[in-house]
């Protein structure tokens, strides 16, 4: 199912160029022509990211993010501002009301584009990481002879296992991995390796593939419990 978007601006223009851009690259989109039906919008359809311009009716960009990072289950959601204005007293004050990004406009849409798959990049693997640690904590912990015995099987196992002979990285995979693995993003990765971020989703899915994991999560983990990182 598409990942969906929460655009709230007043310009039409603006609105209808971003939503359209938005849906040809495969997300869904929701639309407000200002903050407070930006807001019932967002606790009705809870949208995995928001784009909102600050100067808007009835509840601006500020006062939005402000009503948004007061609600628990929004505290983590991704928020990028679009603004005419450029000066640094407005941007210190959208990042102090919790946006992740301050992007001016006029702005290109491969950027925000690209910003956007950054934001939920990194989101997906926040919140699968809290689910994992939310299912662990419901498991029984065992005795402390059982934790060492587990533990030192769980050791042998790595030290005899020829996994990595197994997945028979190249370089190039390796470094991704790597650099996955420290929380870069797919766009991160690509400007450090100097390759496209095609080109770095083509290495991650080998990846995926070669682990037999079914997203970056699961990836991360299972590279280091065979602890795959040099």
């Amino acid at each position: 199912m598409p990942l969906l978007i929460l655009i709230a601006e007043d310009d039409p223009g603006i609105r209808v160029s971003v939503s359209d851009y938005l849906e040809l690259s495969g997300y869904s989109v929701i639309a407000a022509e200002n903050g407070e039906k930006a807001l019932s919008m967002l606790e009705k359809y809870h949208p995995h990211l928001l784009i909102s311009d600050v100067k808007m009716p009835k509840k601006d960009g500020y006062e939005l993010i402000k009503s948004i990072r007061q609600l628990p289950e929004y505290r983590l959601l991704p928020v990028i501002l679009l603004t005419e204005c450029g000066d640094t007293t407005d941007r210190i004050r959208g990042y102090q009301v919790g946006c992740d990004i301050y992007l001016p406009k006029p702005f290109e849409m491969d950027e925000l584009g690209a910003v956007i798959r950054n934001l939920l990049e990194r989101s997906q693997i926040i919140h699968s990481e809290l689910r994992f640690s939310h299912s662990d904590r419901h498991h029984d912990v065992p005795s402390n002879s059982n934790a060492i015995a587990n533990t030192l099987d769980t050791a042998n196992e790595s030290h005899h296992s020829p996994i990595e002979a197994q997945l028979e990285l190249t370089k190039r995979e390796q470094e991704v991995l790597e650099l996955l693995m420290n929380g870069n993003s797919n766009v991160e990765i690509g400007q450090k390796l100097h390759l496209s971020h095609r080109t770095i989703e083509k290495y991650v899915s080998s990846l995926l593939r070669k682990s037999e994991t079914s997203n970056r999560v699961e990836l991360i983990r299972f590279a280091l419990a065979h602890n795959l990182a040099n």
